[in-house]
């Protein structure tokens, strides 16, 4: 499965960004997906994900901020991101996750990734 990462750029804070991922795979519906990002000198975290049958979990920072959704035609994941804070500013990834636990990244590599910044 390869996992393409775009939509980010420059926003100041309040403002709003809507990320894409674009997959490949015929069996896309099927997966679980999942929003990550790294912030600059912290490791990678969750951010939301995705299953199969459509239900939706988030990181507590994010909630009520943050929508993540898909579109199993066009092999699609977004995250509409709202109400952005200087604290969002990170590379956001996406990846599969497990099944049992949507927080962990199935996959060990990741894409380029697309920069989120945040302006205060």
């Amino acid at each position: 499965v390869q996992l393409v990462e775009s939509g980010g750029g420059l926003v100041q804070a309040g403002g709003s960004l809507r990320l894409s991922c674009a997959a490949s795979g015929r069996t896309f519906g099927s997966y679980d997906m999942g929003w990550f990002r790294q912030a600059p000198g912290k490791g990678r975290e969750f951010v939301a994900a995705i299953k199969a049958s459509g239900s939706t979990s988030y990181e507590d920072s994010v909630k009520d901020r943050f929508t993540i959704s898909r579109d199993n035609a066009k092999n699609m994941v977004y995250l509409q991101m709202n109400s952005l804070k200087p604290e969002d500013t990170a590379v956001y990834y996406c990846n599969l996750v497990h099944y049992g636990d949507y927080t962990r990244p199935l996959f060990d590599s990741w894409g380029q990734g697309t920069q989120v910044t945040v302006s205060s």
